[in-house]
């Protein structure tokens, strides 16, 4: 099964996850948030850096979960981020 790519939007989506995950991590480390949500060092970096626009809903939910942000916030504000002004 080949996945069909990705268009612009979705694109643009995983950018604005990963700069809200970058944001909610602050000054904690990497390792650190990765470790407890469970994943690698590197997917996070992937994830944050947008390389991943469309990770697993159960990484991004422990990834919130370790950040301490509720789904519900981290979606509004991905959403916000994509209105214009």
């Amino acid at each position: 099964m080949v996945r069909p790519p990705l268009n612009t939007e979705q694109r643009l989506r995983g950018q604005r996850l990963g700069q809200a995950l970058r944001a909610a991590r602050g000054s904690r480390s990497m390792v650190d948030v990765a470790k407890r949500a469970g994943i690698s060092v590197e997917t996070l970096r992937k994830i944050e850096s947008g390389r991943v626009p469309t990770p697993a809903f159960f990484t991004v939910a422990a990834l919130a979960q370790a950040l301490g942000v509720p789904l519900t916030a981290l979606s509004a504000q991905v959403r916000r981020t994509a209105e214009p002004e």
